[in-house]
């Protein structure tokens, strides 16, 4: 006899090989007819596997949390069946679930397109209806090769081979159709429902390898229920809406060229926006004592060997080195991925004391990295950018405070920009490691409580997790993720305790004692990379922008002519007031104007005429709507400085 324990703590005792089946069925005739898998110590399995011993027990329904992946999965292995049912000799690779959603890599001398969707998601239909059981079988090394060799499928024997030796060769057959796979499954396809849809194709290279055949990625979505398939579609209609990169043209912001892969080409407008998020992160630094600091761009690569990024890091890095033909010497720099190096040097120049710490060195550095042209994505994922980038050198006993106030610098700046869902992750040491257990120990230690104090001191409004052996492997961090006005979550900040780099370069202060002791290096970032962050914000408030933020601020524009010289006056005062302010004399419909500059996302557009200029006055028409406020003019601008005041500027 074995022992199951349930989730509500209950306990019940049964036969020694016994399935989740047969527990569930044993337990009530509804949950036996509702299951499609099971949870065993902790871990997803097949409903018809054997219980090995003693052991926790969920039975998974399909309203379950833990469903959503197995439907995908089984979606994934029915869109390969459908594909191989309508288009004879197409081979199938591999066809994993990924988040919200799964593909499947296909080899075919005529790649698929979009075209082709409607066919197969009502032949996946077709196959989901027959509700044919997913059933599970082990062959050997050999028996697996010859079968897909006789099926001329080339590729999953190379997939077999590529199984570890100590691993079973599983196949799942769904109704006569086998495919290789792990699992596990839920009990049959007709589980899957009709909450799923196929979404687009694109090219990849056999083990994402260039040398190796392309192949057709089919992507597809897959829900529990219709309605969330369909909140799922509104999302990302929402999301296309709010691309960065599709404002950033309409708006004049940014753009990008071939001749330099990865880098913002800033425009005007853009590059004001840029400017203002930089001069608030400058004013927020200069109250808590940070030195805005300056380290090169390019280094000898002897000093990235001290470090260890040229042993770690390499791969992402770019070289340089002299274009001439003719000169003194062969050095060879690597243009900085980061700024902690340099950081180190700068704390290294001189004689510290302990009286010094914590010291806290700034900078806007401008970094670049190496990212393959495939994973390049806007200005949320590009080869050169400027990170917000600080390291705190401080004693072990400075660490918990100093982490506190990075904290609360972070939270307060996520706040001022919309931000309110936060969620803290603690990331604790990997296998792969520098520094010893005690002092692992204890960095742990001091950021678990101060993870305790985050969590209490908000009141229960930040999030907190930990996650086990994520830490870098020079350190354990914080990592902040927050959730955006479409309910998307994205990794900003971090705070990194790092045991590597100020021993690598003999970093030292003179402690209390006289004697010469390492400091602890934390590393900080806020927005972490400024042009991601900036793609954020763009995409959180759809291009309107909060007054203090917006590239153009007010653009004053007329109805007839004759008010041109008051209209002037207008921008100048607004400008004198400190406001970005732009005007527009054309001489077009004012509904067209309003039209135009509504496009462009101006917040306020300051209408005039003859009435305005002989009363002093200016009607005030608000970006998204259709009204207009008239105003005096002092009011006016009165009303405009207060809102335009950055939300730092306002607290103090």
């Amino acid at each position: 006899m074995i022992t199951l324990t349930f989730p509500d703590g209950a306990k019940r005792q049964v036969e020694s090989g016994v399935s989740a089946a047969q527990v569930a069925a044993s337990i009530s005739k509804s949950l036996e007819k509702k299951a499609v898998a099971a949870v065993v110590n902790g871990t997803l399995v097949d409903l018809a596997d054997p219980i090995p011993g003693d052991a926790t027990l969920k039975i998974v329904t399909r309203d379950d949390p833990e469903a959503l992946e197995l439907i995908r999965h089984d979606a994934a292995h029915v869109l390969a069946e459908a594909v191989q049912e309508l288009f004879p000799g197409t081979q199938v690779t591999i066809g994993p679930v990924i988040e919200n959603g799964f593909y499947y890599d296909f080899f075919r001398n005529e790649p698929f397109t979009t075209e082709d969707f409607a066919a197969i998601e009502k032949k996946m239909r077709e196959i989901i209806q027959r509700d044919k059981p997913f059933t599970k079988s082990v062959k050997t090394r050999e028996e697996a090769k010859d079968f897909f060799r006789q099926k001329g499928e080339l590729f999953k024997v190379e997939l077999v081979d590529a199984i570890p030796g100590n691993q079973d060769i599983k196949f799942y057959d769904q109704g006569g159709w086998l495919d290789l796979c792990r699992g596990p499954h839920m009990t049959s396809t007709g589980k899957i429902g009709n909450a799923f849809k196929l979404m687009k194709v694109a090219g990849a290279y056999w083990r994402g390898d260039s040398k190796n055949p392309m192949l057709t990625r089919i992507y597809g979505t897959a829900w529990a229920s219709e309605k969330d398939l369909q909140a799922y579609i509104t999302a990302l209609e929402e999301a296309e809406k709010r691309d960065h990169r599709k404002l950033g043209r309409e708006m004049d912001l940014f753009h990008f060229q071939e001749e330099g892969p990865g880098v913002v080409f800033w425009h005007a407008k853009g590059w004001t926006m840029f400017q203002q998020l930089i001069a608030y992160m400058r004013r927020r630094l200069a109250k808590l004592d940070y030195q805005e600091v300056n380290a090169p761009q390019m280094l000898d690569k002897s000093l990235w060997e001290t470090s260890g990024h040229w042993g770690w890091y390499k791969e992402a890095m770019f070289m340089a080195k002299s274009a001439g033909d003719e000169t003194d010497d062969d050095q060879i720099f690597a243009i900085k991925p980061m700024n902690c190096p340099g950081h180190v040097q700068i704390f290294k120049h001189g004689l510290r004391s302990y009286r010094e710490l914590p010291l806290r060195l700034a900078e806007f550095g401008n970094v670049h990295r190496y990212e393959p042209s495939g994973a390049l994505h806007g200005l949320m994922r590009v080869r050169g950018f400027t990170q917000d980038d600080a390291h705190i050198f401080c004693t072990e006993d400075q660490m918990a405070d100093e982490c506190l106030k990075i904290n609360d610098l972070i939270l307060s700046t996520y706040k001022d920009f919309g931000f309110e869902q936060i969620v803290v992750k603690l990331s604790t040491r990997p296998e792969k490691r520098v520094g010893s257990d005690a002092a692992w120990d204890r960095a742990e230690g001091i950021m678990n409580k101060v993870l305790t104090q985050i969590a209490e001191q908000s009141g229960g409004k930040i999030k907190t997790a930990v996650n086990p052996g994520e830490g870098a492997f020079y350190g354990p961090k914080f990592e902040y993720v927050l959730r955006d006005a479409i309910g998307r979550d994205w990794q900003c900040g971090t705070t990194q305790v790092d045991f590597n780099l100020p021993e690598r370069f003999g970093a030292f202060y003179i402690g209390a004692d006289g004697e010469k002791k390492v400091p602890v290096m934390i590393h900080r970032a806020i927005c972490g990379s400024m042009e991601r962050f900036l793609g954020i914000l763009i995409e959180h408030f759809a291009g309107h922008f909060p007054l203090w933020l917006a590239p153009t601020q007010v653009v004053v524009t007329t109805i007839t002519s004759e008010s041109d010289d008051y209209a002037m006056e207008v921008r100048d005062l607004l400008r004198k007031a400190g406001l970005r302010a732009e005007m527009d004399l054309r001489n077009e419909k004012i509904n067209y104007k309003v039209r135009e500059h509504s496009v462009l996302k101006v917040p306020v557009i300051m209408v005039v005429g003859k009435r305005e200029m002989d009363e002093k006055a200016v009607n005030i028409r608000r970006l998204g709507s259709q009204n207009q406020t008239p105003m005096s003019l002092d009011a006016a601008l009165a009303a405009l400085v207060d809102e335009a005041t950055p939300p730092d500027l306002k607290r103090d």
